[in-house]
């Protein structure tokens, strides 16, 4: 077995955490696939001590560098984000308890995959093209395999940034809280999209409302409060975040704040957004020269942020992020220094100390947490 995990301190054993009182979790890893990784990767959290070790892999795709896992956490479904090529969207069978991973199919991409979501219902999985501008839906059978796309929607137009923007990059394909509604942000043209949802349709999403980012901010990932009424957008090109209500599937701007240090002159491109499962916190990855987290305090009555402060990735670009379900850690892939970084977070204050707890694994990119044993 290729020695790919790096943990410290030394990690108690698979017994000793099925033993504990914490709240254990499978972490399932995807991963550029250069050097040794070769897959997607599972290891076991144990969310009382913040311990991690391995469990195993499964191979036999190329680069699955964003994943998402059914509500029912049965199955997890990964990207093939291939520089060339179209890549793949890819549906594999869950067995949470071991984290056995086991492959059920695949389907064609319309151009670089780089964004995945399942419903509730387990009816359709969308899927975010940046290379090719598309959105899409792919139907999904009761085995939790894949249907051909039944929907693929093409973006049209181009941005200020002739380098970044010389057409569509469709970003982003999320649900709202009460799936009445798909979020899909287009880095490329500097756009919102809004569709509603209808899952009793062939053909499930209709264009609703659509809103401008400022031209060249590069609209990228979306997070939204749990009440579905604010919905925070990263713009990747700014290093910014913009704040919406958002309203019977209408967003409207209320804030944009900026991710950067007062006079900062190196290359920006910010990365992942996440809320703090109390939805007290807000947090934004920044690659480039950063390399960092920022943090900001949530005003859940307006929906208004104000910046608390950085904290170094502790690696070279961190190209995502993820909150344990318990809110009590925050892992951190840092894709070009090959690995991932721990802290743990103060709930009341929302601050991040770092931990001794480190992955060391080639090109760590999207992690999600898949709890076990029912632990929620």
């Amino acid at each position: 077995m290729k020695k790919l995990l790096l943990i410290l301190p030394v990690l108690l054993s698979l017994f000793c955490i099925a033993q504990s009182n914490g709240k254990i979790y499978d972490l399932v890893m995807g991963t550029r696939t250069r050097g040794t990784s070769d897959g997607i990767y599972v290891y076991r959290f144990n969310a009382q001590t913040g311990s991690v070790s391995y469990l195993n892999h499964v191979a036999g795709i190329i680069d699955p560098t964003y994943l998402c896992i059914s509500d029912n956490k049965k199955f997890v479904y990964a990207v093939s984000d291939q520089a060339t090529g179209n890549g793949g969207v890819y549906a594999y069978k869950f067995n949470a308890a071991t984290g056995q991973l086991d492959p059920l199919n695949n389907q064609p991409a319309f151009g670089g995959p780089l964004y995945l979501s399942v419903d509730k219902a387990q009816k359709n999985l969308f899927a975010a093209h940046y290379l090719g501008g598309y959105l899409s839906v792919y139907p999904i059978n009761g085995d939790g395999s894949l249907n051909p796309a039944s929907q693929v929607i093409h973006d049209e137009g181009s941005g200020i940034n002739k380098n970044r923007q010389e057409g569509p990059h469709v970003h982003t394909a999320m649900l709202s809280p009460d799936e009445k509604y798909l979020i899909a942000t287009d880095l490329g043209t500097d756009k919102l999209y809004v569709y509603k949802y209808n899952p009793l349709q062939k053909q499930p999403l209709t264009l609703f409302s659509e809103v401008s980012a400022t031209p060249g901010n590069g609209p990228r990932h979306v997070a939204f409060s749990d009440d579905g009424k604010h919905l925070y957008m990263l713009q990747e090109m700014a290093g910014a975040v913009t704040a919406y209500q958002f309203n019977d599937g209408k967003p409207t701007a209320i804030q944009t704040i900026t991710m950067l240090p007062d006079k900062f002159k190196g290359a920006v491109q910010a990365a992942d957004i996440h809320l703090s499962p109390d939805g007290r916190f807000l947090y934004a990855s920044n690659r480039g020269t950063a390399d960092e987290i920022v943090q900001y305090s949530v005003d859940k009555s307006t929906g208004m942020l104000t910046f608390i402060g950085g904290y170094s990735s502790m690696g070279k670009s961190p190209r995502n992020f993820v909150i344990d379900p318990t809110g009590s850690f925050l892992f951190i892939s840092n894709q070009y220094s090959d690995n991932v970084a721990v802290y743990k977070i103060d709930k009341p204050t929302g601050h991040l100390t770092l931990t001794t707890t480190s992955i060391n694994i080639d090109g760590p990119m999207c992690i999600r947490f898949v709890p076990i044993d029912g632990n929620k």
